[in-house]
């Protein structure tokens, strides 16, 4: 068995047995808990990171698997151990995660640009011209009315 595996089904039997025992006696016990969250399901997400080519770490198809197999085995841990989650923990967790291996993503998954010509001259035209021909029509209204009286 190799060491990272036996590691995980270490940390995974200790889950079981404190999921047992440490819920009904005292709660949330938050240091355990950032314990098992870091021995049991951070590992997984390092290794799965680790096996997929650096270059596709912002696309999202290709980490969404990843990313969420984290976000399940948190929750998991937490409702085991009779935690809240998400919380401060999980929130520091994500946030060095994303230092650590999204810091170059664009924030929207992609990156930002001007629309074409073909679309971006439509919207800038029409209001140049509404806003000509409505001066042109008051001017045109105002001269009239100073006539008839």
């Amino acid at each position: 068995m190799a060491p990272e595996s036996a590691s995980l089904l270490k940390a995974g039997l200790v889950l079981l047995l404190a999921a047992q025992v440490l819920p009904s006696a005292c709660g949330c016990n938050q240091g355990f808990y950032g314990r098992m969250i870091r021995d049991f399901c951070l590992p997984k997400f390092k290794l799965d990171m680790a096996g997929l080519d650096r270059g596709l770490w912002c696309s999202w198809p290709d980490t969404t698997e990843i990313y969420e197999g984290l976000t399940n085995c948190t929750s998991h841990v937490a409702f085991r151990m009779d935690c809240f989650w998400p919380n401060h923990i999980i929130d520091h967790l994500f946030t060095q995660i994303h230092r650590t291996y999204f810091h170059d993503c664009a924030p929207t998954g992609r990156l930002l640009h001007d629309p074409p010509t073909g679309v971006l001259a439509p919207f800038i035209a029409v209001p140049v011209l509404v806003t000509l021909l409505m001066t042109a029509l008051v001017v045109w209204r105002s001269k009239r009315t100073e006539g008839l009286l």
